[in-house]
Formats: structure tokens, sequence, C-alpha cells
């Protein structure tokens, strides 16, 4: 069993930055990738980024390459998101995930545990 909260949304204007953290609890977070998603209103959760379970590979979507940083601290079982440069159309719920692998990957479906979300506002 693994538990997933997140924290650090809030409302920032365009090109300001944001530090989401996904705490979990569980013994077997060292021993899993780990992913953020996000839903906006109206559209399908999709893909922000993933990182191995021993943080050594990353891997982001296109609309966010080079703006969003993501990273993991085992010993305190915590994933991060660094966002900076905001755009009003990161404006989403944002979620993290525990896959049932140790390597990234971009699929829903390899992911069994999800946090409630944070939700993120981007104002122009």
């Amino acid at each position: 069993q693994v538990q997933l909260v997140e924290s650090g949304g809030g409302l920032v204007q365009a090109g300001g930055s944001l530090r989401l953290s996904c705490a979990a609890s569980g013994r077997t977070f060292s021993s899993r990738a780990m992913g953020w998603f996000r839903q906006a209103p109206g559209k399908e959760r999709e893909f922000v980024g993933g990182i191995s379970r021993s943080g050594l590979a990353t891997d982001y979507a296109e609309f966010v390459k080079g703006r969003f940083t993501i990273s993991r601290d085992n010993a305190k079982n915590t994933l991060y998101l660094q966002m900076n440069s905001l755009k009003p159309e990161d404006t989403a719920v944002y979620h993290c995930a525990a896959a049932m692998t140790g390597a990234w990957t971009r699929n829903l479906y390899e992911y069994d545990y999800w946090g409630q979300g944070t939700q993120v506002t981007v104002s122009s």
C-alpha cells in the first residue's frame, strides 16, 4: 500500500514558478518509478514527467521540457516538480503517481497509486 499526498499548488502569474511536492507513505517508494500528471478542465489526464526509482533517469512531455524539473528524495519518500516559466495553459490539477515498475513510463495504466492532486492556476 502506497499513499500519496501532493502540496505546493497555488495561484501564480504567467512567468512565475511553483514547486510541487508529493509525500509518500509506505515501504516501497524507493523501488518505484514516479510520475507527475495533470488534468485541465474538459481535458484528459496527461503525462508531465517521470523519474526512475533511482532518480538517475527522467522523462518529460515536450510541452514542459526546459521549464519543469522532476526530482525525488528517496530518504524523505518525497517526489518534487519544480515548475518555472509557467504559462496559463499549465493551469490544471497536478497529480503524482507511483508506477508498478522501476523505470519511468508515460503509460497511465502502469501506475497503480495516485494522489488526490493539487491545483495550479496561472493567470495572464
